[in-house]
């Protein structure tokens, strides 16, 4: 589900459509006054009344509304992605499969998440963003962060919690293979225009912007590390810790990792 996101919404189809087939892609667009994006293709595309207004409703209506959705979808498929248009789950190219072929052969109970990773812009080593070009052809640091561990994938009916970040009633299971990679902040500039966005600020969403820019930060910042390095460790302490207000989400215990993406994940079509 997405609001005024042209760019990222055009991007998820062309990666998605490529990998699920576009006929199997659902987009629902926040808010009458809303437009299919250009590049929507076959893409199931549906306008709906704006989701509240303030970001804390706001997200529990939206997310009430895509466990609906999902719930329905079950009765045509047998897996259900969840995720946000600047949202892309990968399997690890080392599998040698693709995102589709390897969640056909995994067993999933319930759900399975990726590992997140926060692509930031590193502002004295990397330029703005190329819209024209691949991300991981231009962007190679991230934050290895909880908030993007999302229980993405469901193998049957769920109730998601605000910004698929958790399953009402169920645990999460990370993947060894599995990483879900966000641009959200991959672009400094973008993300301080969001700052003049009165629709954006309207909402309550200054923090969250903060939260952000925070990224890009540490990503700059920060010393970093061999992506291959952390992984096992990540998964096995966001598996292990979990936040003191839900036992169902994971905990990173305040650590903040940046990490460089390995050199095999850059031929990905992102």
């Amino acid at each position: 589900m997405a609001r005024n996101d042209e760019f990222f919404l055009n991007r998820w189809v062309a990666y998605y459509g490529k990998i699920l087939g576009e006929e199997n892609l659902y987009i629902y667009l926040d808010g009458l006054d809303q437009k299919a994006p250009s590049g929507a293709g076959k893409v199931n595309v549906t306008i709906v009344e704006k989701k509240g207004h303030h970001v804390v409703d706001a997200e529990k209506q939206r997310l009430g509304f895509l466990s609906d959705r999902a719930k329905e979808l079950f009765q045509k498929y047998d897996l259900v992605i969840g995720c946000d248009a600047d949202e892309f789950l990968i399997a690890d190219p080392n599998t040698g499969m693709t995102l589709a072929e390897y969640l056909s052969q995994i067993k999933i109970k319930t759900s399975v998440s990726g590992l997140g990773l926060d692509f930031g812009q590193h502002l004295t080593a990397e330029q703005p963003l190329d819209k024209t070009k691949p991300f991981l052809e231009q962007r190679q640091y991230a934050l290895l962060s909880t908030r993007y561990t999302k229980t993405s994938i469901i193998s049957k009916p769920v109730r998601w919690g605000s910004g698929f970040h958790r399953i009402n009633g169920h645990n999460y299971h990370i993947d060894k293979n599995l990483y879900l990679l966000h641009f959200g902040n991959a672009d400094h500039d973008a993300l301080k225009e969001r700052f003049d966005d009165q629709d954006f600020i309207s909402t309550g969403r200054i923090r969250h912007l903060k939260k952000r820019l925070r990224v890009i930060e540490d990503v700059t910042g920060k010393s970093n590390v061999d992506g291959d390095k952390v992984f096992g460790r990540a998964r096995a302490i966001q598996t292990i810790c979990r936040q003191v207000y839900s036992w169902n989400k994971p905990s990173m215990l305040g650590m903040r990792w940046i990490v460089k993406a390995p050199e095999r994940f850059r031929d990905l079509e992102i």
